[in-house]
């Protein structure tokens, strides 16, 4: 797979749509990630992608938790069932926010925006996919 077919941010229209859906209550983002072995820094620094997302997660995590954000589910990848068989993840887990503002207020912190240079620098694939946490229920259909 070319590295051009890999995600690592979101474009402006998702992050306009994304801004427009304020429903009330908390919002989950699931997060799957892919390091890279070796960070990508611009400048040149050297570090593995693990050390550069840890220096990422150390930067942000007291921002995340001030707005009220916590990590709801944390899992580790052991195998793809359905779906592409070359995507597998180093990092699985559920970060919870209490609302889309929450969120937006994270992305505009000048020091998380500093953070992400980390975590571009680490990440070389990524899915964050917004979800509406809902009550559990019983069956796959809820």
């Amino acid at each position: 797979m070319q590295e051009s077919h890999f995600h690592t941010s979101f474009s402006k229209e998702t992050w306009d749509s994304f801004k427009s859906d304020q429903r009330p209550g908390p919002i989950d983002m699931l997060n799957l990630i892919r390091l890279r072995d070796k960070a990508l820094y611009s400048d040149g620094t050297q570090s593995s992608g693990e050390e550069a997302f840890q220096r990422y997660s150390d930067i942000s995590q007291p921002i995340f938790e001030r707005l009220g954000g916590r990590i709801v589910w944390r899992g580790t990848f052991e195998l793809t069932m359905v779906g592409p068989d070359n995507e597998t993840w180093d990092l699985a887990f559920i970060a919870q926010y209490p609302s889309v503002e929450a969120f937006v207020s994270l992305m505009k912190d000048a020091t998380y925006r500093q953070a992400m240079a980390h975590r571009q620098a680490g990440v070389l694939d990524s899915r964050l996919i917004r979800l509406n946490p809902s009550s559990t229920g019983n069956s796959f259909a809820g």
